[in-house]
């Protein structure tokens, strides 16, 4: 498995995001995060700001919403430029029909899954998706600590996702460091949003290179 290192631009300095993205030319992708301070209690980002990043880098933008009504918003931030638009399942009224739109669109599709939410919810139209990203803390903040019990539903993602033989990534977010990232590769996660352990490192650059080694070397070392 191709293993991805997509950062997190919520632990940047957002006063001057052009050059923080910058900072890490080896990331696979930039994950964006969008929040409405009711799906969960943040509020950060939205559409414009991410159509006015997008001639700043030619990085991949994974746009993760997590916002109440992704059926109505989602295809905005396609518009605005990003290449993976990821929803939650616990917020989406029709996710077959959202994830069908996002495709029809040029995006890829991605849906997300809270901590406590069941992968297997996701058994019976899993291939409707590009990726799968399983929340390994709360949404809503990051710097959280990783939740260990999620390591076993990445296990089980990852066995639904090899029956079904298709190319979906699986991708996790929140705590993923030096101390986590070897554990959920072992498990089966193959893309992985990096905050704090990218942003808050002196190279952000090379903390990407050195989580991106540490875990094809689990991958390689379990698979």
């Amino acid at each position: 498995m191709t293993v991805r290192i997509t950062p997190s631009i919520l632990n940047a300095n957002l006063a001057s995001l052009a050059d923080e993205v910058g900072r890490i030319p080896s990331a696979d992708g930039l994950h964006i995060d969008v929040m409405d301070g009711h799906f969960v209690p943040n509020l950060v980002m939205g559409a414009p700001f991410v159509a006015s990043l997008r001639p700043t880098t030619d990085l991949m933008f994974d746009v993760h919403l997590m916002i109440e009504d992704p059926d109505r918003w989602a295809p905005q931030y396609v518009e605005a430029g990003a290449q993976s638009v990821t929803f939650h399942l616990e917020a989406a009224t029709a996710p077959i029909k959202l994830a069908r739109e996002l495709r029809a669109m040029g995006a890829r599709a991605s849906v997300a899954l809270r901590p406590a939410t069941p992968v297997e919810q996701l058994a019976g139209f899993l291939t409707e998706f590009d990726q799968i990203l399983l929340m390994t803390v709360e949404p809503g903040f990051g710097g959280q600590k990783f939740l260990d019990p999620v390591l076993a539903k990445i296990r089980s993602a990852r066995k639904l996702i090899d029956a079904s033989g298709a190319d979906i990534w699986l991708q996790i977010d929140g705590g993923v460091s030096a101390d986590t990232i070897e554990r959920a590769a072992e498990a089966g996660a193959d893309t992985f949003v990096a905050g704090s352990a990218v942003y808050r490192s002196d190279d952000p650059d090379q903390a990407v290179t050195s989580l991106r080694n540490q875990a094809q070397a689990a991958q390689d070392c379990c698979h």
